[in-house]
């Protein structure tokens, strides 16, 4: 949840809202986006375990649903208020920020029902989904999704190489897969130093790249090393927790230090709360 606020506070740099005026005037609308992702990450965790209820009993079967915590009806309405929430704030802000919203949802619950299990159209689903989380953070300010909608392409990509590592958490996994993770963490990398350049922020943004270059190559280069489920494990929880890195980037990149590490200061929480909560 706290790396899917971290995306709409990336794209809201992006799109130039965190100048003083700006955000000054519109400080309710970026609360309402947080409050929507937030709702939207939340909704999607709920229908993961729903729609995964029966392998959970075999492969996870400490989580709520098949230890009897809570039923699957009791789960499956949970999350559609999650999501249904989730729309509404961001249709309050914007009709663009709430279709965008609904996208996500839908996109969530296909990937959850149908894409997940699938080696391609699973991991791109779901990098969908974080690409148009970024999107609604850019949503906040009318016109500048028209000229940014392509950086969706980036966490599309990095988001896709996580989850197909993830693949191989409980039973091992690929080197393969690791090695072409390691390729697309390049890619992403290069798309983020291009811009950075481009906008004469590249020193600037190293200063957030290098902590995050080393949370998701630390990791990965174990797994590599040896494939087995827990440093598969630590390599995707290394990766989903990065995000905030690599949106405190765009964030360098595209507004002031100040707003980055105001999305960097989410690092420690979302690291905190990875130790009560499963990251994947």
């Amino acid at each position: 949840m706290v790396t899917s606020i971290a995306d709409v506070l990336a794209g809201a740099a992006i799109a130039g809202f965190f100048s003083a005026e700006t955000f000054s005037n519109h400080l309710l609308t970026i609360i309402m986006l947080c409050i929507s992702t937030a709702c939207l990450y939340g909704g999607g965790i709920v229908f993961n375990d729903v729609f995964d209820a029966d392998l959970d009993k075999i492969e996870r079967p400490e989580r709520a649903i098949p230890s009897g915590k809570v039923s699957l009806r009791q789960a499956s309405i949970f999350g559609s208020i999650l999501l249904l929430i989730g729309v509404i704030a961001a249709t309050l802000v914007s009709l663009t920020s709430g279709l965008l919203a609904l996208a996500i949802a839908l996109f969530a619950l296909l990937y959850n029902k149908i894409s997940k299990h699938h080696y391609f159209w699973g991991p791109l689903n779901m990098g969908c989904c974080r690409g148009l989380n970024l999107l609604l953070g850019v949503s906040i300010i009318a016109g500048a999704l028209w000229q940014w909608y392509f950086l969706a392409l980036v966490p599309i990509i990095y988001i896709f190489s996580i989850t197909m590592i993830s693949r191989g958490e409980v039973h091992g996994g690929s080197r393969l897969n690791l090695y072409i993770a390691a390729i697309l963490y390049c890619i992403v990398t290069s798309f983020l130093l291009c811009f950075s350049y481009l906008n004469n922020k590249l020193l600037l943004s190293a200063v957030i790249l290098i902590p995050f270059l080393w949370m998701i190559f630390r990791p990965l280069s174990k797994a590599i090393q040896n494939p087995i489920g827990k440093n598969i494990g630590g390599a995707v929880k290394a990766g989903v927790i990065s995000l905030i890195l690599m949106d405190a980037a765009w964030a360098a990149t595209f507004s002031t230090i100040y707003t980055a590490l105001i999305i960097a200061c989410l690092l420690p929480v979302s690291i905190f709360l990875a130790k009560a909560f499963a990251v994947t």
